[in-house]
């Protein structure tokens, strides 16, 4: 009679494999983000962990909070909640946006039916911006005043 299979491998043969068979399904956030319609670049590259529920609220928790300029200066701070949906994000929390010389909080995310915009909401007011400005993955900044994304990103805002 043959041993069972836990007994063949040794105790830390059995972790190791455990391990690789977790991991080797584990998607990113920026890959979950495109699998749900959105662009990976909404988000800076410092995610330090995410948590998504069946329902699609989620949770991401960053390096630190960090900046990064697109047409207009964003603020993302450490932890950042939402639900999830196909082409959309909604009770958004934790991402701010400089117009002016406030600081405002953006509430929601929907991509535009044709693809090429998104929507941004702030209460009750909302502004479109490009898809191509979130194409990339950006670099998180510490400091407002440091060069975030370049000047061809305000260049595209007259293509909406």
């Amino acid at each position: 009679m043959a041993a069972p299979f836990h007994r063949i491998l040794s105790p830390s043969s059995l972790l190791l494999l455990l391990f690789l068979f977790s991991t080797s399904s584990a998607s990113t956030f920026y890959e979950i983000l495109t699998d749900y319609g959105l662009p990976q670049g909404l988000f800076p590259d410092a995610v330090k962990e995410y948590s998504l529920s069946s329902d699609g609220d989620f949770v991401v928790e960053l390096y630190k909070p960090c900046y990064v300029l697109f047409t207009d200066l964003f603020h993302y701070e450490k932890t950042i909640t939402g639900k999830l949906e196909y082409g959309q994000i909604s009770n958004l929390s934790g991402i701010q946006v400089k117009k002016s010389f406030v600081w405002l909080g953006i509430d929601g995310i929907v991509a535009g039916p044709d693809g090429r915009a998104l929507e941004f909401t702030v209460g009750f007011l909302s502004e479109k911006r490009p898809v191509g400005l979130f194409a990339e993955i950006p670099h998180c900044r510490s400091k407002p005043g440091t060069s975030c994304r370049g000047a061809e990103s305000l260049s595209l805002i007259s293509e909406v």
